[in-house]
């Protein structure tokens, strides 16, 4: 009875809770100072807490749905059967579009960062090379099972968290009040620039795609599940809070402009603070904690890709079937990186406009229509109609918000 009792021993909370960390904290938050440096620290502030608020209540709608539901069954199962094959198409489009380009946004950062670390030894390493290589690796680990990424991100996790902590205690040691608080400019306007962070902050917030794998891996445990979703979205947004701290309270505001101008991609940002702060060690902690970040991203974003294309193609769970959804998965945003290394801050961009679709509008309609058709015997989330007129309201308004900014509708800070 003892084996017996070891070899079922249920996955542990932290293993659940740092698959949605890891899957949240990762290469899009170096997008975050550079797209709030015009609405800044405090009114970037209310922004993130308002928009995990939101992401945490989608997520767990997902999760209320999702329960009435045979374990394994992703979006496309639960969509098609409670909102029909219309809002099935949409969502299928939008879930896959976000998941490729955020997918293809982590291949690309991943080489820029592989890049930088190499021409920190001075050796010439391509960025496509280390793109390709970094997500082969990234690939045989989810092929393995969601147990093995489920390690595989509590370790890199940690160490990101360790090398978060390493470098970031040297920013916030070297914080500047009259930087962060932004003394030095006269009068300046911040509130024009907040609505147009609220789509990177979505996007900054996806996690989504994993809640179906959480199924998978803990069963049809709604608690635990649900203390997962807390726990590895507030983590995210305790360590986004530290970072902006880090950043703005080191980079003065007008010099983001200039970030910005170089296409804000991880090595323009962390060359920024290297040069502000003249630290060789710091810059070395910065350069490891980013490798670190797009390797946890990346595990948790294809995780979900990959479950929600085996349950889309009904590919098996044998060796030979997650082969096969694992070329799926990886072998069109590879090629995308290859060819086009440069893309992450406009991946990341688009991916908060889509999202806007499956990790608001879709849960908000998925929990109505599940409550009508099943009345919610296994869990319920709370705040009733009111709470999914909140996450409809927020998502419309991220992807209005999206479009306004696509054609130059809304001020940019410049």
């Amino acid at each position: 009875m003892a084996t017996l009792s070891v070899t079922n021993k249920a996955p542990s909370l932290v293993g659940g809770a740092m698959i949605i960390g890891g899957t949240i904290i990762g290469a899009g938050m170096f997008s975050l100072p550079v797209v709030m440096s015009g609405s800044w620290f405090f009114w970037s502030l209310l922004a993130l807490i308002f928009t995990w608020f939101c992401m945490l209540h989608s997520g767990l709608m997902i999760l209320e749905a999702n329960l009435n539901y045979h374990i394994g069954a992703s979006f496309d199962t639960i969509t098609k059967d409670l909102l029909g094959n219309r809002w099935n198409i949409i969502n299928g489009l939008t879930v896959a579009f976000v998941l490729y380009i955020l997918t293809y946004a982590y291949i690309s950062a991943s080489g820029s960062v592989i890049h930088h670390t190499f021409s920190q030894m001075n050796i010439a390493f391509p960025a496509r090379l280390g793109g390709l290589l970094f997500a082969l690796v990234v690939a045989f680990i989810v092929w393995l099972s969601t147990r093995a990424v489920s390690r595989m991100t509590t370790i890199v996790l940690g160490a990101k968290i360790l090398t978060f902590f390493m470098s970031f205690g040297g920013l916030i040691w070297h914080v500047q009040p009259a930087v962060l608080f932004n003394t030095a400019e006269v009068n300046p306007s911040y509130l024009p620039y907040l609505v147009m962070t609220l789509p990177f902050c979505l996007a900054s917030f996806g996690y989504h795609g994993n809640v179906p794998s959480l199924m998978k891996y803990y069963g049809k445990d709604p608690l635990t599940i649900r203390r997962c979703l807390l726990l590895g979205t507030l983590m995210a947004l305790i360590l986004y809070v530290f970072w902006l701290v880090g950043t703005m309270g080191n980079i003065p505001r007008p010099a983001f402009i200039d970030i910005a101008g170089k296409g804000g991609n991880i090595d323009v940002l962390v060359q920024a603070l290297s040069g502000v702060l003249n630290s060789r060690g710091l810059d070395l902690l910065l350069t490891v904690f980013s490798n670190f970040a797009v390797a946890s991203s990346f595990l948790g974003v294809t995780l979900g890709l990959f479950d929600y294309l085996a349950d889309l193609f009904k590919f098996d769970d044998t060796p030979q079937g997650r082969f096969k959804t694992a070329l799926v998965t990886f072998l069109p945003p590879i090629v995308g990186g290859v060819l086009w290394p440069n893309g992450f801050i406009y991946a990341i961009g688009f991916a908060g406009l889509a999202a806007t679709v499956w990790a608001a509008i879709v849960p908000a309609l998925l929990a109505s229509a599940s409550r009508k058709r099943f009345g919610s015997p296994h869990y319920r989330v709370w705040g009733g109609k009111a709470m999914i007129i909140l996450i409809l309201c927020f998502g419309a308004g991220n992807a209005i918000i999206h479009v306004l900014s696509s054609f130059h509708l809304l001020p940019v800070y410049r």
